[in-house]
């Protein structure tokens, strides 16, 4: 059995719109895009022309200061367009698939007789290398550093979050070779929860298992690095998707890219809430198609409700997400009394509301605030939230300040912006605890490189 880490702080939100385990067939788009936002530490250089075809696996473009990055295309087909914002930044690069798939073929490779050198080249050439993130400051990883071990987390604890183990059903080959391939580049950890059973889990081989039990966010790497092996001053650790270590795993027994998901079809406003197949960068307007309530205002989630980020319906799916979310928007509600009438459906973390008298039930949130930002209060409640050990609420208030020094002393080296999504769900302040961390962390690496 493995090491068993039990976690006290936290919170599940019981959402309603789980997904059921069966796959619903979706119509695949004909219009894919690659956003570079998604690989956050990227200044990505086009290195295709409007209409000319690539093949998948072939490069949309590169990162400037690290041009042995490359970021592929999921299908084959003609770049429809390379859309630009201010200043000329890259906002996506969108292909129109092609109807018969060309793939660019990288050739099938024995990971057991490669070295660590050999699988990073190998990944770089294929463009898997752009899924790696790197702490401290989570950004895309540095081919050039070494880290002190790579850090898988194979399950999820955000509200209506996909079951690894039914996604990882008749792929455990492609999951174990990846994990084979990232060990012989650094230690490996894989972390799981204590309920997940399945043998691809609990036997993998070629890594080190953690398993987790407790609430949100267990599931964080973030959360399971500070458990296992702190991040310190000049030390870097990388981080993977359990279902990136599939695609990596493809490549090798295959020699081919194929950036096919399974991905959660989620949320309260969903009609049928299940599980579908789609190639990142994909194209969602059929994916909402005739399966969402559209007699509301909506609010269009790429990942869950607290992490995720808004999209249009006719979006494009992240390079890194593995649900999409459907809630109410909340713009037209109006409420007899507000938050003074005594209600039973409402979540509420306090005793505001009855609703602690019925942990099991379900809820319907949608995205209002319900309330304005205000000064911070030192009331604990982010400690409630946050198993780390790190003081939370005053890293946070160091880096609002812009003092570096106390930002170190405090651990910032340790967190990603994800990390402090369930203290910004309880904030009584408001305050854009996300935002407020991804700007640290970028002010902490602008001044250290």
């Amino acid at each position: 059995m493995a090491n068993v880490i039990k976690l006290r702080k936290g919170l599940d939100i019981n959402l309603k719109g789980k997904p059921s385990q069966e796959i619903i067939k979706v119509n695949q788009p004909e219009i894919y895009a690659l956003i570079p936002d998604d690989f956050y530490g990227v200044t990505p250089k086009v290195v295709v022309k409007e209409q000319e075809y690539v093949m998948a696996g072939g490069p949309l473009f590169v990162d400037k200061n690290n041009p042995e990055i490359k970021f592929v295309s999921p299908v084959s087909g003609v770049v429809t367009s390379v859309e630009r914002g201010e200043r000329r930044k890259v906002m996506c690069i969108s292909v129109a698939a092609a109807t018969e798939q060309d793939y660019q073929e990288f050739g099938k490779k024995d990971v057991s007789t490669m070295s660590g050198e050999d699988v990073k080249s190998a990944l770089l050439e294929a463009g898997l290398f752009a899924f790696f993130v790197q702490r401290p400051y989570s950004v895309i990883a540095d081919p050039n550093s070494t880290p002190k071990g790579i850090f898988i987390s194979a399950f999820d604890k955000n509200p209506l979050a996909p079951d690894f183990e039914y996604v990882l059903q008749g792929q455990e080959s492609d999951f174990q070779t990846g994990l084979d391939a990232l060990s012989k580049i650094a230690k490996t950890y894989l972390n799981i929860c204590v309920c997940q059973k399945s043998k691809a889990l609990t036997d993998a081989k070629n890594v080190t298992i953690t398993a987790f039990q407790g609430p949100n966010p267990a599931g964080n790497v973030g959360v399971q690095i500070n458990r296992i092996s702190p991040i310190n001053k000049g030390e870097v650790v990388w981080t993977l998707g359990a279902e990136e270590v599939i695609f990596i795993g493809r490549l090798f027994n295959t020699g081919r890219i194929d950036l096919s998901r399974t991905i959660a079809l989620t949320g309260s406003e969903v009609k049928k809430a299940a599980y579908c197949k789609l190639k990142v960068g994909a194209m969602l307007t059929d994916v909402f198609a005739a399966n969402v309530d559209e007699s509301k205002s909506l609010r269009y989630i790429d990942g869950n409700v607290l992490t995720g980020r808004q999209i249009k319906p006719n979006g494009y799916l992240g390079a890194h997400t593995t649900s999409l979310t459907v809630i109410p928007e909340g713009d037209n509600i109006s409420e007899f009394l507000g938050f003074v009438m005594p209600r039973c459906n409402q979540f509420s973390l306090n005793h505001s509301y009855f609703s602690w008298l019925f942990p099991k039930k379900e809820y319907t949130i949608d995205a209002r605030v319900k309330g304005g930002e205000r000064h911070m209060i030192m009331s604990g409640e982010y400690d409630k939230m946050f198993p780390m050990d790190i003081f939370p609420e005053y890293l946070i208030k160091a880096i609002i300040a812009g003092d570096i020094d106390k930002m170190e002393a405090l651990g910032i080296y340790e967190v990603a912006p994800e990390d402090f999504a369930l203290c910004e769900f309880v904030d009584s302040s408001k305050l854009e605890l996300q935002r407020i961390v991804r700007q640290g962390l970028d002010m902490l690496r602008k001044e250290m490189c």
